[in-house]
C-alpha cells in the first residue's frame, strides 16, 4: 500500500519523487505498483492536482462556487448513486460549464468555462469522482474536495450566500484568467496519444513564446507539441538530478527557480523562468555535470524525455536534405507532411545562399505548383531586403528574364525554347507577386520601376506571353496611380512643434492616410546647453550626422564635427546619442524629448529645458463634458491613419536598425509616439485633478473610453487607457478607487487581465487571435515579437541565411497586413462637437516624466501614514 502511495505521489509532480537536499543521497529502487495501467512517474496524471494543498485564493474562490451551487435548488449538484456506491454532492462536467455560463456575463464561451474549473481541479479544490479525469464538458462526476473529505459544513447561510456573491463578482476575473494556463498544463501532463489536434496546436502556439526553444526550427516545434510534458514540484529544496546521474531529461524553468550545484564548489549558478538545462548530457551522451535544486516551492517545468529528443534529432537529420555546389551547402531544406489536399512530401526551406533560395522559389513556387498555405514565397518578399538588397535581386531576376540571351533560339530544341519561355513567364509572376506583398515599396525603388518598364517592353514583344503582357500591363497601371498621387503630395512639410505632441503636417494637405516619405521636409529645433535654438529645416531621411554639423555652424559652437553628439534630452534628464548615421531623427524623439547638440565633453552639462517639467500644449476643452462614444469613434479614425501609413518594412527597419538600410521608420516612430501620448494623457488629467470627486468620474470616464476603444478593436489606444490607469501615480490613488462603482473597478479588473503581460501576453494573444480585421493592434508587442526573433536567432548559419529567422519575422509583418486586409467602416456618432473633438484628440496634453507625475499624484492624495 506504501509503494502505491509514494508512486500516486511521484507521478503528479510532488512528494519524495526526489532526494531533498537534506537526505542521503542513495539510489533506492521503487518497486513498481502492484496497480493495473500504472502511470510511469515520468508521465503525471492530468486528473491529479499539481499542489499539495490549494493557494488561499483557490480555496475561497471554491468555497463561493460551492456555497452558490448548495444554495440553489435547480442546481446540478446533488447526491447520485454511481456504480452502486453512494456519491455526496456531484455534478457532470457539461452541467457545471452550463452554470458558470449563467453564473456571470465575462464568461462567454464552454472552453472559458471548462478552463476555470480545471483551473479549481489542478489545485485539488474540485476533484474527479474517480480521480480519473481531468475537467472535461461532459458527463464526467466532479464534486469539490470539501464534499470528498466531509469538511463542507451545513447548509449555507444568507450571510453565507451574501458573502460568496461578493466573492464572486470581486474574483471571478481572476479565475477566467487562470483558465487558459491551466487547460495548457492539463494538456501538457496528457500522453502524446491523447493529445487532439486542436490541442497540440495550442501548444504550438505556446512553444513559439519560449526563448529556450527559439533556435529550433518550425518543425521541430511541432514535433515538441506532442511529447513535452509539464511537470511541478512543491517543495524549496528538492533535487531534480544529481551530479553524476545518466542524462534522462531536458528541461525548461516556466516558474519559480533553481540553483545548479557543482561538488567542490556549490552554487555556481541560479537559473529562473525561460531558463534551459539538462540538453548537454543528452546530446554528449554524458552523465550530469552538477545538481540540481529546486530553490521555490511550487516551481513549474517543462520536460522533454531523452528517448524523445534522440528520435526528433534523428528524425530532423533524416528529413533534411542538403543541395550543394563545390562540396559547399548551398540550400538546406526540410521534408514536412503536407496539408490535407496535397500528395506525398514538399520541402520546406531552412536556410540557403539568396540565389540558390530565389531560384528555388522560381522553379517551385511559381506557374501553380505551390499551395495556398506555402509561406515560403510571400517570407521571401517580406524579409529580401535583409539578405538580398534590391538592386541585388533585380540583377538575378534579370540574368534569369534573359537566361536565353546568349542562346540562337533558332538552333535550340524545343524543351530549350519552352524552358526560356518558363523562366520569363515566372520572373513575370515573381513581379506581380511582389507588388502584390509589398506595395509601393517596389515602385519607391528607382532600380525596381527601371526593371519593370523595361520589362513591360520585352514582354509585349514577345507573342507567346501574352497572358504575362496584361499582368505587366496592370502592374504597369498600379505604378502610374503611386506616382500620380506621389507627384500631388510632393510638397509635403512637416512640423515637430517646440511644446507639442504631435508631428503635423502644415502643407495644407490634410486628407487622411498622409504617409511620411524620406524626402518630405521637416522643421525642428536643435538646442545647445544654455538652451538657445536654432531652427532646422530637412528631409526626413538626413543623418544625423548633417543636422549635428548644420547646427553646430548656426549654433557657433567651434567644435570639429567627430568632437560633437547629437542628443536626445528626455523631460527626466535622461540623455540619448544618436549614431551619425541614425535617419528620421526628429521623429524618432519621445513624447517631450528635445534635440541638442553638445561637445562630447560637455554631455553632462546637458538640462532639460523648462517647458518639458510641464504638460504639452493642448486645446483647451473639457473632457468631461465630451461624449465619450464620439471621442473613441475620432480616436479610432484618427489611430487608424497612422496605422494605414506605416509600412511592414519599417518594422525590418526598425529591427534591425534603420542605418543598414538607410530607411526613415517615421511613420512607425509617429504611431508608437500615439500609443504613449494616449497612456500618459491618461495619467496627466487624473493627478490633474484635485477634486475628489471629479477625479472619480474621470476615471469612470476612462474606463468607458476604454470599452468603446476595445469595441471599435483599436487595441492599440484600449492597451495605453488601460496602462495609463495602472501607471502607479493613478493606482496608488486608492480614496479615487474605492470611489469608484463596483461595476467600473470589476470591469478594469477584466481589462487588466488583457493586458496582464504574463505568459509573453497570452491572454491578449488568444483574444485578438478570435477577431476579424479591420483591427489596430497592440504594436509595442509586434515589435517586441520583432526583436524576439531577431535577437533570439542569428541571420546567417554556416554563411547561409537562416530562412527560419525571416519565417518568424514575416510572420508578424502578415499579422499587421491581416489587421487591415478590410478597410474601417464604423457608424458615426451624433455631428455635434465633432470639430472640437477631432481637434482635441489630435493632441492631447501629456506630462511624460514620472518622477513629475508621482509627485502631482502624491498632492492630490498623501500617502496616508
Amino acid at each position: 500500500m506504501n509503494d502505491i502511495i509514494t508512486n500516486c505521489r511521484l507521478k503528479n509532480g510532488f512528494g519524495q519523487s526526489m532526494q531533498t537536499t537534506s537526505t542521503v543521497q542513495t539510489n533506492v529502487q521503487q518497486q513498481p505498483s502492484p496497480t493495473k495501467k500504472q502511470l510511469s512517474p515520468d508521465h503525471p496524471n492530468p486528473a491529479a492536482p499539481i499542489t499539495e494543498i490549494p493557494s488561499p485564493a483557490m480555496s475561497r474562490m471554491g468555497w463561493a462556487l460551492r456555497t452558490l451551487l448548495v444554495s440553489d435548488n435547480t442546481s446540478c449538484l446533488k447526491d447520485r448513486k454511481v456504480g452502486g456506491k453512494f456519491i455526496r454532492k456531484c455534478a457532470p462536467g457539461t452541467e457545471l460549464v452550463e452554470w458558470l455560463l449563467n453564473l456571470s456575463p465575462i464568461v462567454h464561451t464552454r472552453t472559458q468555462a471548462a478552463g476555470m474549473w480545471q483551473a479549481l481541479l489542478e489545485e485539488g479544490v474540485l476533484c474527479h469522482v474517480a480521480k480519473e479525469q481531468p475537467f472535461k464538458d461532459k458527463c464526467f462526476l466532479y464534486r469539490f474536495k470539501s464534499d470528498e473529505d466531509g469538511t463542507a459544513g451545513g447548509a449555507p447561510t444568507s450571510d453565507d450566500v451574501n458573502h460568496a456573491n461578493e466573492h464572486i463578482r470581486e474574483a471571478l476575473p481572476a479565475l477566467l484568467h487562470r483558465g487558459p494556463d491551466a487547460t495548457l498544463r492539463m494538456i501538457l501532463r496528457k500522453p502524446s496519444h491523447e493529445r487532439t489536434q486542436e490541442e497540440l496546436e495550442l501548444v504550438y502556439e505556446e512553444l513559439l513564446h519560449i526563448a529556450a526553444l527559439s533556435h529550433l526550427s518550425t518543425s521541430i516545434k511541432r514535433e515538441l507539441a506532442s511529447i513535452i510534458v509539464f511537470e511541478a514540484h512543491a517543495h524549496a529544496g528538492t533535487v531534480l538530478f544529481n551530479q553524476g546521474d545518466e542524462g534522462r531529461s531536458w528541461y525548461i524553468l516556466l516558474k519559480g527557480s533553481v540553483d545548479v550545484v557543482i561538488h567542490g564548489k556549490g552554487t555556481v549558478a541560479t537559473l529562473k523562468e525561460g531558463d534551459d538545462f539538462g540538453k548537454l548530457a543528452l546530446i554528449n551522451d554524458a552523465p550530469r555535470a552538477a545538481t540540481i535544486v529546486l530553490k521555490e516551492n511550487n516551481c513549474h517545468l517543462l520536460r522533454v524525455d531523452k528517448e524523445h529528443f534522440n528520435r526528433i534529432l534523428r528524425d530532423v537529420e533524416a528529413n533534411t536534405l542538403r543541395l550543394q555546389e563545390h562540396g559547399k551547402d548551398v540550400l538546406i531544406l526540410e521534408r514536412v507532411a503536407k496539408q490535407r489536399g496535397y500528395s506525398a512530401f514538399k520541402y520546406t526551406v531552412m536556410s540557403g545562399t539568396p540565389q540558390k533560395m530565389l531560384e528555388h522559389l522560381l522553379e517551385t513556387r511559381l506557374g501553380g505548383q505551390a499551395g495556398p498555405n506555402d509561406p515560403f514565397l510571400d517570407d521571401f518578399l517580406l524579409t529580401h531586403i535583409v539578405f538580398m538588397p534590391t538592386p541585388l535581386l533585380i540583377d538575378e531576376l534579370a540574368a534569369n528574364y534573359h537566361a536565353d540571351a546568349d542562346i540562337d533560339l533558332r538552333q535550340a530544341s524545343e524543351e530549350d525554347q519552352e524552358y526560356f519561355l518558363t523562366s520569363k513567364r515566372r520572373v513575370v509572376q515573381f513581379i506581380q507577386r511582389w507588388v502584390l506583398a509589398v506595395r509601393h515599396a517596389v515602385f519607391d525603388d528607382p532600380l525596381a520601376v527601371e526593371f519593370i518598364e523595361e520589362l513591360a517592353t520585352d514582354v509585349e514583344a514577345e507573342p507567346a506571353l501574352q497572358e504575362e503582357a496584361s499582368i505587366i500591363h496592370h502592374v504597369l497601371t498600379q505604378l502610374s496611380r503611386y506616382q500620380e498621387d506621389r507627384q500631388m503630395n510632393a510638397t509635403q512639410k512637416w512640423k515637430l512643434p517646440p511644446n507639442g505632441q504631435p508631428i503635423c503636417l502644415f502643407s495644407g494637405n490634410t486628407h487622411s492616410k498622409t504617409v511620411i516619405r524620406p524626402d518630405d521636409d521637416i522643421i525642428f529645433r536643435v538646442y545647445c546647453a544654455d538652451h538657445t535654438y536654432c531652427t532646422l529645416r530637412f528631409p526626413m531621411a538626413t543623418t544625423a550626422e548633417v543636422i549635428k554639423a548644420c547646427a553646430a555652424d548656426k549654433l557657433q559652437i567651434a567644435r570639429l564635427p567627430e568632437d560633437l553628439l547629437l542628443v536626445e534630452v528626455k523631460s527626466s534628464g535622461e540623455r540619448v546619442v544618436f549614431k551619425d548615421n541614425d535617419v528620421s531623427v526628429p521623429t524618432a524623439l519621445s513624447l517631450n524629448g528635445r534635440i541638442f547638440v553638445s561637445p562630447k565633453d560637455h554631455l553632462d552639462a546637458l538640462t532639460p529645458l523648462p517647458e518639458q517639467e510641464v504638460p504639452t500644449e493642448a486645446p483647451d476643452v473639457d473632457f468631461e463634458a465630451l461624449s465619450t462614444k464620439d471621442v473613441a469613434y475620432h480616436m479610432t479614425l484618427f489611430d487608424w491613419d497612422l496605422f494605414w501609413a506605416v509600412h511592414e518594412y519599417e518594422l525590418l527597419y526598425h529591427t534591425f536598425g534603420r542605418h543598414h538600410f538607410n530607411k526613415i521608420t517615421s511613420n512607425l516612430d509617429v504611431f508608437i509616439r500615439r500609443f504613449n501620448e494616449i497612456q500618459y494623457w491618461v495619467v496627466t488629467e487624473i493627478v490633474s485633478t484635485t477634486n475628489l470627486t471629479k477625479r472619480m468620474s474621470l476615471v469612470k470616464k476612462f474606463i468607458k473610453l476604454a470599452a468603446f476603444c476595445k469595441e471599435y478593436q483599436n487595441l492599440n489606444a484600449f492597451f495605453a487607457i488601460v496602462m495609463g490607469l495602472s501607471n502607479t501615480a493613478v493606482s496608488r490613488l486608492s480614496m479615487t478607487w474605492d470611489k469608484l462603482p463596483s461595476k467600473f473597478r470589476k470591469l478594469f479588473t477584466e481589462y487588466e487581465a488583457l493586458i496582464d503581460p504574463s505568459r509573453n501576453h497570452r491572454a491578449y494573444r488568444m483574444s485578438v487571435g478570435k477577431l476579424q480585421p479591420p483591427v489596430i493592434p497592440f504594436m509595442p508587442l509586434l515589435l517586441k515579437d520583432m526583436t524576439f526573433a531577431h535577437e533570439g536567432n542569428k541571420t546567417s548559419l554556416d554563411g547561409l541565411v537562416n530562412f527560419e529567422k525571416m519565417h518568424m519575422m514575416a510572420q508578424t509583418m502578415r499579422a499587421v497586413r491581416f489587421c487591415r486586409s478590410r478597410h474601417l467602416v464604423l457608424d458615426p456618432p451624433s455631428p455635434k462637437n465633432e470639430n472640437e473633438i477631432r481637434n482635441y484628440i489630435r493632441c492631447f496634453r501629456t506630462i511624460d516624466n514620472q518622477r513629475v507625475l508621482n509627485s502631482m499624484s502624491q498632492k492630490v492624495e498623501p500617502r496616508r501614514s
